[in-house]
């Protein structure tokens, strides 16, 4: 594992592509608006899926999966945040959110 930087929900810049490793169930209930999905389990098999050239922001729920994928996006050569408190600091400091279920996002 490699060297990887975090940042707070705030410092995510606008548009930035955001990489959500959460579970389907939790993803479902409630993500940044314009995520992308892709469960921690199922990454070394999507991982192309990425641009290497292009800033990735990762989060789950609090910053420990997305911690542990941030790691190893950088080992192997991307250029990946990990995004500190997760989906709980970024619907606590209001940012957008969106849901799969058709219900207010919430985070699970």
């Amino acid at each position: 594992m490699s060297d990887f930087e975090t940042v707070t929900v705030t410092q995510v810049p606008n548009g930035a592509l955001i990489l959500d490793v959460r579970e389907d169930f939790e993803w479902e209930a409630g993500h940044a608006t314009g995520a992308k999905h892709i469960p921690l389990t199922q990454l070394p098999e999507r991982v192309t899926e990425l641009d290497p050239d292009t800033d990735t922001y990762v989060i789950c729920r609090t910053g420990g999966r997305s911690a542990q994928a941030a790691a190893w996006l950088t080992g192997l050569g991307y250029t990946a945040f990990n995004v500190a408190g997760g989906s709980d600091s970024w619907i606590e400091a209001g940012l957008p959110m969106e849901s799969e279920n058709g219900q207010e996002p919430t985070v699970r």
